[in-house]
């Protein structure tokens, strides 16, 4: 449908899981795609012959890269997909550097993005969607800082979304919280984690998560957003689509958010 033609989008965290998923649904929608990871190497095939896609090797979370990645493609659309994966063990077997670690990766990536998004500002009409995720409402017992973390993901999402409305920039920030799935590396981990912790096996456990998020469904949430007017705020991704948070401050034109089918 080319919803999103004529449109430049940075992916950070491009190169697998979800964030891949996004990146793919962008260049389907015909949007001009600069993927960012640490390892592009995923993507070669995908960028081969694709002049669409252009990749980025960085670390998203170094101070500079935000601003000069920003200043450089100046997109319409930031997609902040990458993080850390936690440290799974209960909390008395947590250190301290591996309590952190999603503190220092997510928070400080989000941090330098969103603060260079409204430092250069974004061309008026831009979007910033940064993943957060359900263990920011649910918790996370074995995996350290890591809900804490993404919790702050949020609440900068909605505080970057405050400060563009103050200085009326026209920049529309959500934040998206995908449920745990085990179609990711981290979802994998986690699942085997918490089946083992409960007693039952991964079957089992994955009967009672329901269906998963998969990355076609990330995909289709983030071109949502993308899409959307100004509809700004937070929403829990499921399998059966975006929710908006209850108590979540949904700002701007509000419009419908369309189910998303599972496509395993």
């Amino acid at each position: 449908m080319n919803q999103l033609a004529d449109q430049r989008a940075i992916v950070v965290g491009a190169s697998r899981g979800l964030g891949r998923g996004v990146a793919e649904a962008f260049l389907a929608e015909g949007a001009s795609v600069v993927a960012v990871a640490r390892d592009t190497s995923p993507l070669s095939e995908l960028a081969a012959g694709n002049k669409h896609l252009e990749l980025e090797a960085e670390d998203a979370s170094n101070p500079g890269v935000a601003g000069k990645l920003l200043r450089q493609y100046r997109p319409d659309i930031v997609a902040l997909v990458a993080g850390a994966a936690p440290s799974l063990r209960p909390l008395h077997q947590q250190t301290w550097e591996s309590f952190s670690t999603n503190w220092n990766t997510d928070v400080r990536m989000t941090s330098y993005w969103l603060s260079e998004a409204l430092r250069l500002p974004l061309q008026p009409g831009s979007r910033v969607i940064v993943m957060s995720s359900g263990a920011a409402i649910m918790g996370s017992p074995l995996s350290g800082g890591y809900a804490g973390a993404k919790a702050t993901q949020r609440f900068m999402a909605d505080y970057a979304g405050q400060e563009a409305r103050r200085a009326d920039l026209q920049i529309t920030v959500s934040a998206v919280l995908p449920r745990l799935t085990p179609l990711t590396d981290l979802g994998k981990a986690a699942t085997a984690a918490y089946a083992a912790r409960m007693g039952i096996n991964e079957d089992e456990y994955l009967r009672q998560l329901g269906k998963p998020v998969t990355p076609e469904g990330a995909g289709k949430a983030f071109v949502i957003l993308a899409t959307g007017g100004e509809a700004a705020g937070a929403y829990m991704l499921t399998a059966d689509g975006l929710q908006p948070l209850p108590g979540a401050a949904q700002t701007g034109r509000q419009t419908p958010v369309p189910a998303l089918k599972d496509e395993r």
